[in-house]
């Protein structure tokens, strides 16, 4: 069964940790649907704006079951879930794991679809991935930047 839905996605921090940002292309295939998500954050890393990019498109889909591309060019995001990491992780708790909170919430979305993963070099003209590049950079020097909470509450216990 061809995929239904294609989810583009990007995150981005200046600084890493900074000022960040992520940005969602999505398309229904066979269809000139198409949507465009994003939002920054005062102080994130470019990891964790990577899998929220995957997150935040993966949770837009209304319909249960649908089969899904995710192409991203973060080795961290696909990595995780193609070589199987993100289940081991769950299996022990996330224990010594980054970003627990968003890979439980990821599972959470990931399980109500079919979806499959595939890289892209970033940087490298594929126009879905340019422009979630740009709209992550973009967010990310908005003004009234959101709180990435759990970020900064981790962060502050370091200090």
């Amino acid at each position: 069964m061809p995929h239904e839905v294609h989810i583009y996605t990007d995150g981005a921090a200046k600084g890493n940790p900074g000022p960040a940002g992520y940005g969602v292309v999505m398309e229904m295939v066979g269809t000139p649907y198409k949507k465009e998500f994003y939002e920054g954050f005062r102080l994130s890393t470019n990891n964790r704006m990577e899998l929220l990019a995957v997150i935040v498109g993966l949770e837009k889909l209304k319909n249960p079951k649908t089969k899904i591309l995710v192409v991203s060019d973060s080795k961290y995001v696909v990595d995780a879930v193609e070589k199987r990491w993100v289940f081991q992780w769950e299996k022990i708790g996330f224990k010594a794991k980054k970003n627990p909170d968003l890979w439980i919430r990821f599972l959470k979305a990931y399980r109500k679809h079919q979806v499959d993963f595939q890289w892209v070099k970033g940087h490298n003209s594929h126009p879905q991935n340019e422009r979630c590049d740009a709209l992550a950079v973009m967010a990310s020097q908005q003004n009234n930047l959101s709180i990435d909470e759990f970020y900064e509450k981790e962060e502050s216990k370091l200090i």
